[in-house]
């Protein structure tokens, strides 16, 4: 099967035989949501006596756990042989399967790199009142192998964060109101998940034009989020109605303009020292160089040190000095004046970059 033909497209079977026909090492990341085997005993009704619209689907139902294990083994050793040395899969799971799950996921070779918990902010009541109301599901982030040189956008997703670490407790509501898909007013699929779960999943460990598989595609959520983020997507999906649901729904998604999907801020600042600046006269000798208060000012020197209160150092240094500190990143302090505006140095060394080192 060669995987340009099935890119952008949801593939109807078994996920375990389609995937026998993908190529190895094809695949950069892997969402899966798989049955939960959730060992539904009967109707679940709430107080009020209105039934409550539980996931009793057939797809769903294990004979016994050792064949929920097996389906699992096989699922998740063809998933690994199709990912890329690289790469990475999410698998999401309740307290019914996820344990088995991740063991045997550590069993197979993969390296777990994180449990994510989906917290979630609107979930559905505990109505019998016999156990703590289950408010979250759990996601295992896990590379191909321990070895795995993987991709994970720290940066960007601290800025998403408000300049704060990106947690793994994540507080997001289920699929409710516009978003969950309905069919004569009725859920068109059980167990859809939330765009805002795959959306950050997608953007934290993967890249434009990375292809994304689900094998268990249901409602298309995958589909729809990896195109929507300019991502190639392959959907694997047994039921013919739940294939033309998300055939439907991706149809109607509009990529993110290709400006907007860019990882800037984790682009490393290019290597260019100080002095280059002043060889090509970015920076000229004899010109002052500012804080951005303008109560500091320092004398460049034709060595590309800096003279600052009779006392010469590097851009570093001088900066360090002001601070009070052992060590400071002058780039981060200076600017110089052009045009009667400010202008920080650190502009000037990504222009440099620009023009001579194809930055």
């Amino acid at each position: 099967m060669d995987i340009k033909e099935i890119e952008n497209s949801i593939l109807l079977g078994d996920c375990i035989q389609i995937m026998k026909n993908i190529p190895d090492n094809s695949i950069d990341l892997i969402f899966a949501d798989p049955p939960y085997n959730l060992q539904l005993q009967g109707e679940l009704w709430r107080p009020n006596q209105t039934k409550v619209d539980a996931v009793t689907d057939k797809w769903d139902k294990f004979m016994s756990f050792e064949e929920y294990d097996k389906f699992s083994i096989e699922w998740l050793q063809e998933c690994r042989r199709i990912l890329k040395s690289n790469g990475t899969i999410w698998v999401i799971g309740s307290y019914h399967n996820i344990f088995r799950v991740g063991k045997i996921m550590q069993d197979l070779g993969f390296w777990i790199l994180n449990d994510i918990i989906w917290i979630k902010t609107n979930p559905m009541p505990n109505f019998k009142g016999t156990r703590f109301n289950n408010a979250h599901e759990t996601l295992i982030w896990a590379s191909k192998d321990k070895n795995s040189k993987y991709k994970f956008h720290y940066k960007s997703l601290k800025g998403y964060n408000d300049d704060k670490q990106m947690r793994s407790d994540w507080y997001i509501p289920i699929c409710l109101g516009n978003e969950r898909i309905r069919i004569n007013g009725e859920k068109a699929h059980s167990t859809q998940k939330p765009e805002a779960l795959l959306h950050r999943i997608i953007i934290s460990t993967s890249d434009s034009n990375d292809i994304v598989l689900d094998p268990f595609m249901g409602s298309g959520t995958t589909g729809a989020v990896a195109k929507r983020l300019g991502r190639k997507y392959i959907g694997i999906e047994k039921d013919t109605f739940y294939k033309k649901v998300a055939e439907d729904r991706i149809k109607e998604i509009f990529p993110y303009k290709e400006d907007t999907l860019g990882y800037l801020i984790e682009k490393p600042k290019p290597k260019v020292p100080f002095g280059s600046l002043i060889g090509d006269e970015f920076i000229k000798v004899g010109e002052n160089l500012y804080d951005i208060s303008q109560k500091h000012k320092a004398k460049v020197m034709a060595d590309g040190t800096l003279i600052y209160d009779n006392e010469a150092g590097s851009i570093h240094s001088i900066s360090a000095k002001i601070l009070g500190r052992d060590r400071h990143n002058g780039w981060d302090f200076w600017y110089v004046l052009r045009n009667e505006k400010l202008c920080s140095i650190d502009y000037l060394r990504e222009e440099y970059a620009k023009k001579y080192l194809d930055y």
